[in-house]
């Protein structure tokens, strides 16, 4: 479905919203102007309502969550059958048979298809708990607390997270709190150094945040050679780019590179804030034996509900027409950026369905002119001057193409 045009955006109701909400909520987290934003109230699919009854048309997925779409029907079956029966159990005490279902499911998916046996898993609420969970797992099977991260990285805000996460506006403020135990390279170097105390390599096969980069041809091969010859542990941090965001089911996929842990989140459960570390079931051992007090756990863990839904969005996922799906979408979708020929765009780069329009300009004040067109964008790059391009894969051909239109006439001549 195509958007109306609309002119008074955000309207009465979000603006009210806003005011109440800044009354209450820390200033830092929700930023407002008087373009600046709309509160949502329902989606569907790549659609998406707000308090004040526009529709926009979502090339988000939502931070990308929703790439099976919003409010997809199956998982919100998945959920109501689940909710009614239990909302939350004792995840690392007194577990449902869900969490042990999911955590098959997770192996089976990764290390299982890939040909090693099975993997083991730690499920968390959020990525950035994820990435922590693998430097936890890299530090206890190594014995080594160096950590390899690169520059542009995103791997969260937490501060595990923050060894990884190379964005100054993130790392800054909390540097002097951070252990110095991070060697930054520049992403996509060869220039590996020859150093026995690094114990995890943390990458993103495609940088998100960081701008839609690729790893180039025989990096990700590189760091796995670098890692098994001085006995460190390849991290790659899934999260964005797992459950076919990057038009394969693991962007790893893309170069035949297996890591020795793998972290996933977003799209994993379709809207319920769950994540998961799987690792090669040799390196997930290096955590002892629970002995009634887990060393890594949380109130929330392997929740029923998240659970549920993720196994159901899995299960779509591993469809044969969810594969068809993508392939069409993201075919569409290049398709579509192709026909961005403004004199403002530096280049366009990215794979399947992740995408970003590098711009002379920032990228930043487009997104009022577009979320007033009907359209809800992102920034990405250390100078935000990425336009990114992450719709749910059920975003149709005419709704692309009209997006595309809209980011050439914001543009301007």
């Amino acid at each position: 479905m195509i958007p109306d045009l609309k002119t008074a955006i955000p309207g009465p109701r979000s603006r009210e919203l806003a005011a109440r909400l800044r009354e209450h909520e820390s200033q830092n987290v929700t930023y407002q102007d008087e373009s600046w934003p709309v509160f949502w109230e329902e989606a569907e699919g790549a659609n998406v309502w707000d308090a004040d009854g526009n529709r926009f048309l979502d090339f988000t997925s939502a931070f990308g969550v929703a790439g099976l779409g919003h409010r997809n029907a199956e998982v919100v079956q998945a959920m109501r059958a689940q909710s009614e029966r239990l909302l939350h159990g004792m995840g690392d005490v007194h577990p449902t048979a869900l969490k042990g279902e999911l955590c098959a499911r997770l192996s089976a998916m990764t290390y299982g298809r890939w040909g090693y046996g099975k993997g083991k898993v730690v499920l968390s609420n959020s990525g950035f708990e994820a990435v922590e969970t693998a430097l936890k797992t890299a530090r206890l099977a190594t014995g080594k607390a160096g950590v390899i991260a690169f520059s542009h990285a995103y791997h969260g805000l937490g501060y595990g997270a923050l060894l990884g996460t190379d964005l100054p506006k993130f790392r800054g403020p909390f540097g002097d709190q951070l252990a110095e135990v991070t060697t930054r390279l520049p992403f996509g170097s060869f220039d590996l150094p020859d150093d026995e105390t690094i114990g995890a390599v943390l990458v993103e096969p495609i940088q998100g945040r960081g701008g839609k980069v690729i790893a180039p041809p025989g990096f990700l091969a590189a760091l796995r050679e670098w890692c098994d010859e001085r006995g460190a542990l390849l991290i790659f941090d899934e999260i964005y780019t797992g459950f076919y965001r990057s038009g394969k089911c693991f962007a790893c996929e893309w170069d035949e590179v297996v890591p020795d842990l793998i972290c996933v989140g977003k799209a994993l459960s379709g809207g319920f804030p769950i994540s998961a570390c799987v690792g090669k079931a040799e390196v997930m051992d290096a955590w002892p034996e629970s002995g009634g007090e887990a060393l890594h756990t949380s109130t929330f863990l392997g929740h029923p509900v998240g659970c549920a839904m993720a196994l159901k969005s899995l299960e779509i996922l591993e469809r044969p027409a969810t594969l068809a799906m993508v392939q069409r979408a993201s075919g569409l979708l290049e398709e579509a950026l192709k026909k961005l020929t403004h004199d403002e765009v530096v280049e366009l780069r990215g794979r399947g369905m992740m995408w970003g329009v590098e711009l002379r300009r920032n990228a930043g004040p487009l997104l009022a002119d577009l979320l007033a067109r009907g359209l809800l964008f992102l920034a990405d790059g250390p100078e935000g001057n990425v336009l990114s391009f992450t719709p749910p894969f059920v975003i149709s051909e005419e709704e692309l193409n009209f997006g595309i239109a809209a980011v050439e006439e914001v543009l301007g001549p």
